[in-house]
């Protein structure tokens, strides 16, 4: 395998721009649309080759949208996505293809991902069969050297998912993900499904990973204690909107937007206090079919006021590099 190099040295490998995915609510008998869902509402955010950035949130708040649409699996309705120089908006069917050949995901349950009736050559391979064209003793060898860089024997080659536990199933997702030597990889919660003893194993794993490959991750996670350890930068979403976004030491020693403080409450704490006060959210987080005015996160906001049901907050740079939508905050 071997490092990746992209066009932009060291510079924007994705960035996205105001990305907004709508889907349509129809009723009737002549399903005429009555409305939106607004799973993605105008979110922005760059990621830089080698980088790691983190998008948290409850769930339901968009996240795993955000990364589907990055691929188009599923349609964006506006909005710009640029990953390495190409419009993926715009993209062309080969420009789409070479995207999708160099974004790759891991995805959130290690059982429900993978096919029971292949084995792991198959599995692993696949990819590498339809755009490398690599098959017999070519592909064999290919798919036992990723299973060694993910730390299993190449002697699993021929096993089936069922002869394997929740975390060798999970590094048989990361051997897929690495096949086609990808430049970004989506990890869309990867560890949420594994015990915490196997949640750092894998954490670690592509942590090492990355810095072998110089690999970039956008990360996907609803636990703000895993993001902390993984990614450079994190950016907090609720409600299909990034209402925060900072550098992880940065964050972590600073939180500002309210809804940031009672995600950071909700970390267990070995030395209570170490994060400052207790803060809580009340309330339900509010339906997305009917999401309320102004800022999203006022109905369970402890600090918010009246002018917060009635001006929506725009994602504003507080500090250097620390953005925050809430008026209060840029005070």
């Amino acid at each position: 395998m071997t490092n990746q190099n992209s066009k932009s040295e060291n510079g924007e490998l994705l960035k996205v721009e105001d990305l907004r995915t709508y889907f349509a609510i129809r009723k009737g008998l002549l399903r005429r649309t009555v409305g939106f869902v607004k799973a993605v509402d105008g979110v922005n955010f760059s990621i830089r080759k080698g980088e790691s950035l983190g998008l948290v949130g409850e769930s339901g708040c968009g996240k795993t949208t955000v990364a589907r649409s990055l691929i188009r699996l599923v349609p964006a309705t506006a909005g710009r996505i640029e990953f390495d120089g190409i419009d993926v908006l715009a993209a062309d069917k080969e420009q789409l293809k070479r995207v999708r050949r160099e974004v790759s995901i891991i995805f959130q349950d290690p059982y429900g991902s993978l096919n029971p009736r292949m084995t792991v050559c198959n599995i692993v391979g696949e990819a590498l069969k339809v755009h490398k064209g690599l098959t017999g003793s070519e592909l064999s060898e290919r798919v036992r050297l990723l299973l060694s860089k993910v730390g299993l024997s190449a002697d699993y080659i021929n096993r089936y998912p069922h002869e394997f536990s929740g975390g060798q199933r999970q590094r048989i997702g990361v051997a897929r993900a690495l096949a086609l030597e990808p430049k970004l990889i989506i990890c869309d919660e990867p560890v949420s499904a594994l015990d915490v003893s196997i949640q750092s194993q894998i954490l670690n794993l592509l942590k090492d990973l990355q810095d072998e490959f110089s690999l970039t991750y956008l990360f996907i996670a609803h636990d703000l204690a895993v993001v902390e350890f993984f990614c450079d930068v994190i950016a907090v979403m609720y409600l299909g909107r990034i209402v925060e976004m900072a550098g992880s030491e940065q964050l972590y020693s600073n939180p500002l937007h309210p809804y940031t403080h009672t995600l950071m409450s909700a970390i267990p704490q070995i030395e209570p206090g170490r994060r400052g006060e207790r803060r809580t959210a009340g309330g339900e987080v509010p339906s997305i079919f009917n999401p309320p005015a102004g800022c999203p996160f006022h109905p369970r906001c402890p600090a918010a006021e009246g002018g917060c049901s009635e001006q929506g907050q725009v994602l504003e740079q507080i500090k250097d590099g620390h953005f925050v939508a809430c008026w209060k905050c840029s005070k």
